[in-house]
């Protein structure tokens, strides 16, 4: 029965301590926001594990050195004979005895160095906390980074297919305008090579979603992954509330060729030709609205101060290096501690036993040279910590700085390429209308055709930079989400 009791107690301890494997994690179907797949990047990242390891080891070594605080116990025990030969070689006398004791020792009072010494481990404890915000910081950079790249990839496949349409419908007008006679082979055989480009366009934009799809399970440590889907964000809100992830299986070089050349463009069929702006009422980002984001430099610039877990690491491993530089100092001085014990004694004579106590002022000896050296590396060690400091606040002015501008910039870019894609649209439109009319040449509304396409990809990307020039602001600012 103890046998038994014991495999299920291992059972269950494995199965607490057993690593959670990330494809539990998301379900068929399911539809992430962009907080969740943050959550599963910092539960699957390894480097959040080492480093919660590395706080687990500074606590421990704050347990150790507290450990001075509490008495020390210690046993004995022996056995001891001696035997005497005479001048014939022959045992004249032999003498045995057995020993036992225990003893006890406190330390009293060391000048402060075992409190020192605790102090220094709890700051290396903190700074080490701070270590681990840092990494869930980077993080979650690296999950937005990818995320807005699969709203932006996605974004741009809409447009791909959209400029697909627009071929397959000038197509579908310039073939019947040729086979009345009304236009010239060489325009009917631009709007074939328009169609075929655009086509080879639209899978080269879904081949470069999928390989976006792929970086975001990189960036949640998700080796293999169902169908599931992820949801727009305020700042980059698509036509549809989602888009879908599909996880190509990367290893299968020959599933993954035969998945990227299965995707056939059905042409549309047409039974009177139609102008192609007529489609084009469907804009990406139509209904895109941003908030400005609400805070001036100044502020930004102070939340990186206050919130910065890499800045505070810095402060906290200079104030470890404070108290190492105190304990070095305090390695010339005493220690007076208190001890007690009992032994016994067995022997041909009568047993005997007792107990002792006393105190003791330990002057240990001290290598006077070594130990100034030890003082001129923990003073080292400080200015070192010091000048850190000095660096990291210069840095995060400069990363704040570069972020907010970057961010502001685009923030008053969005609305002019908004603005532009209307304007191509128009000149698309009106390029369509005098085409159809006669008024002017195929190259002048390919012309406005690629001035649209062009508009909404440039619109699309500025839409992104702002996003990832707004995530990297966050991360100078120290904020996670």
């Amino acid at each position: 029965m103890k046998y038994i009791k014991s495999i299920f107690l291992i059972i269950i301890f494995l199965l607490v301590n057993a690593p959670v494997f990330s494809i539990e994690d998301i379900k068929e179907g399911d539809i992430l926001t962009l907080d969740e797949c943050i959550e599963l990047a910092i539960k699957n990242n390894p480097n959040v594990q080492i480093s919660k390891n590395n706080v687990k080891l500074q606590e421990s070594k704050i347990g150790q050195a507290k450990s001075d605080y509490f008495p020390s116990i210690g046993a004995s025990g022996g056995y001891t004979g001696n035997s005497a030969l005479n001048n014939t070689g022959l045992t004249s006398n032999y003498d045995y005895y057995y020993t036992a004791g225990v003893s006890l020792r406190q330390l009293i009072f060391n000048f402060g160095k075992t409190n020192t010494y605790i102090k220094m481990h709890k700051f290396n404890k903190i700074a080490s906390q701070f270590d681990l915000d840092y990494i869930i910081l980077k993080t979650a950079y690296d999950v937005k980074n990818a995320y807005y790249s699969v709203l932006a990839s996605r974004a741009k496949v809409d447009v791909a297919k959209s400029n697909l349409e627009i071929n397959e419908r000038q197509y579908a007008q310039i073939k019947a305008f040729f086979e009345e006679g009304l236009k010239s082979r060489i325009d009917f055989v631009n709007a074939e090579v328009n169609l075929s480009n655009s086509k080879i366009e639209l899978i080269a934009a879904e081949t470069d979603y999928e390989n976006t799809l792929v970086k975001l399970n990189n960036a949640m440590y998700i080796a293999y992954a169902p169908v599931y889907s992820i949801k727009n964000t305020e700042t980059f809100n698509l036509a549809k509330d989602w888009t879908d992830v599909k996880f190509l299986n990367i290893g299968d070089y020959k599933k993954l060729e035969e998945e990227i050349n299965s995707k056939d463009i059905e042409p549309l069929n047409y039974t009177t030709p139609k102008l192609s702006s007529s489609v084009e009422k469907t804009d990406i980002l139509e209904d895109y609205v941003f908030k400005p984001f609400g805070l001036t430099f100044e502020e930004a610039l102070d939340s990186a101060k206050e919130k910065r877990p890499d800045f505070k690491s810095y402060l906290a491993a200079k104030e470890a290096m404070e108290e190492a530089l105190k304990y070095a100092k305090r390695e010339y001085l005493p220690e007076i501690s208190i001890n007690a014990g009992y032994t016994w004694r067995e022997s041909d004579a009568p047993t005997t036993n007792g107990f002792n106590y006393g105190a003791t002022l330990d002057v240990s000896s001290v290598n006077f040279l070594k130990t100034k050296h030890k003082i001129d590396e923990a003073n080292t060690q400080l200015d070192t910590a010091i000048e850190n400091i000095n660096l990291i606040e210069k840095n995060i002015f400069f990363e704040v700085q570069d972020a907010y501008i970057n961010m502001v910039q685009l923030e008053k870019q969005i609305p002019l390429y908004k603005n532009r894609v209307y304007q191509a649209l128009e000149n698309f439109e009106l390029a369509d209308g005098r085409y159809g009319a006669g008024l002017s040449n195929f190259i002048e509304l390919q012309d406005a055709r690629n001035q649209y396409l062009n508009s909404q990809q440039e619109y699309i990307q500025t839409i992104y930079n702002y996003n990832i020039a707004k995530a990297k602001l966050e991360v100078a600012m120290g904020e996670t989400q």
